[in-house]
């Protein structure tokens, strides 16, 4: 071989490896199939996504939310912490709607609501109010720890996972964030059968009271498998939006002191006594 050949047949011959390594070809064997991304498994397998979200979000401790909706025809919105997958739940949330500010700490089934300054004559000058939701949201009507546990977002993935007929809409950006979004609509009665038995009866009279008929439940998922906005639409009882951000960061939630404490289930009875 001439001397001017030789380097015009190395020139080729790496022009040629350049091609087909550009091309994905290798001699002698097939190309690796793709992977899906985390975005394609949410989408094409609901029930083991929506699984592995359950199992990811109950490694973590806490979750910041901010709540908005409309109940009983009046706009809320709560801004605020829960602790997760502990024992007992513990949340404290700032709640606004047309009568003010304030705020409610959940401590288990116990709540302590904070008592506007102007009411607190009325309490001998004590900040919280102690409602102990063992069987007393039935006597009063108030559902507070209910509304605290659909906040959960382990509880709306439990929630998809237990009812049939939950499809994916597609993907969304939610606060910036790529998610896939899941939705179903469900009978009460089908969704009744997910609501803890101690809040049963006081939903079921409530969302009946209201004419529901059905629920419509919507999810948006990550892809680190953790929810980032979940949504419920309850007829013309209301709707509400959570939206989840800061998972993992720190949330201390502190029992009120005794002496700054008025126990309702008390002052009911002192009622009842003196009438």
């Amino acid at each position: 071989m001439s001397l001017w050949k030789k380097p015009a047949v190395v020139a080729v011959s790496a022009f040629t490896a350049f091609v087909v390594s550009a091309c994905g070809v290798t001699s002698g064997s097939s190309e690796a199939p793709k992977q899906p991304s985390v975005l394609e498994l949410l989408a094409s397998d609901l029930k083991g996504s929506l699984q592995k979200t359950v199992d990811t979000t109950d490694k973590t401790d806490s979750v910041t939310l901010t709540m908005t909706g409309t109940m009983g025809g009046e706009k809320i919105s709560m801004q605020g912490a829960l602790t997760l997958g502990g024992d007992p739940l513990k949340a404290e949330m700032t709640m606004t709607n047309a009568k003010g500010t304030t705020t409610v700490r959940m401590i288990g089934a116990v709540i302590y609501a904070e008592i506007p300054a102007e009411g607190r004559k009325a309490t001998g000058g004590k900040r919280w109010m102690k409602m102990d939701m063992t069987g007393l949201g039935e006597m009063t009507g108030t559902n507070f720890a209910k509304q605290f546990e659909d906040m959960d977002p382990i509880k709306q993935v439990k929630t998809l996972l237990a009812i049939e007929g939950t499809t994916v809409v597609g993907q969304e950006t939610v606060n910036g964030v790529p998610t896939v979004h899941y939705t179903v609509t469900t009978p009460v009665a089908t969704y009744l059968a997910q609501v803890d038995a101690m809040h049963r009866n006081a939903t079921e009279q409530a969302l009946t009271a209201q004419g529901v008929k059905e629920l419509k439940i919507d999810l948006w998922v990550d892809e680190q498998y953790r929810p980032r906005r979940a949504g419920m639409v309850m007829g013309k009882m209301g709707d509400m939006a959570i939206d989840y951000t800061d998972y993992g960061k720190a949330v201390t939630v502190e029992t009120p002191l005794a002496a700054e404490t008025t126990d309702l289930a008390e002052m009911l009875e002192g009622l009842t006594t003196a009438s």
